[in-house]
């Protein structure tokens, strides 16, 4: 019986339900910002921070909050939306052992993969690389579970029969 499995696959879906609560949560605070001067928030902020305006990367801040409109608002949340509806529903999936969820985990983890790599060769950081170990091991760990299918429903089983 392999138990390690499930668990590490209930990891996954714990850290997928995470990912999709913080980005919901983003979303909300996205529309708290709907119908409010954000250029001015942003000023604040920076104020706040005690970081110089007149710099390079506050500045690029601030006017990038002046170009924010209600629309890119209700836009940016509805991604949120969407994003969290998908990695909820993944975390379900992988929690109950559903085999569709465990390939969206292998699939959306992939997917990333190129990405990371070029971000981490642009400009590299340990945190980027960190990022792209986590992932790979994700969708190494998915690939491993898919092939060993057999053992998960099998101790899936096992444990609701125990209950």
């Amino acid at each position: 019986m392999k138990k390690p499995l499930v668990d590490g696959i209930r990891a996954i879906a714990i850290f997928e339900a995470v990912k999709g609560l913080l980005v919901l949560l983003a979303g909300l605070g996205l529309l708290g910002l709907i119908h409010r001067d954000v250029q001015e928030l942003a000023e604040r902020l920076v104020r706040f921070s005690h970081l110089n305006p007149a710099s390079k990367y506050p500045q690029i801040f601030i006017d990038a909050a002046a170009s924010v409109t209600d629309a890119r608002l209700w836009m940016l949340a509805g991604g949120a939306g969407i994003y969290s509806v998908i990695r909820l529903a993944e975390a379900y999936g992988l929690w109950k052992g559903r085999r569709w969820a465990e390939w969206l985990a292998l699939v959306g983890g992939a997917l990333y993969v190129p990405v990371e790599i070029y971000h981490l060769l642009h400009r590299f950081s340990w945190f980027k690389v960190a990022v792209l170990g986590a992932n790979v091991a994700v969708v190494a760990y998915m690939a491993y579970a898919l092939r060993h299918r057999a053992d998960v429903e099998r101790e899936l089983a096992d444990r609701s029969a125990r209950l």
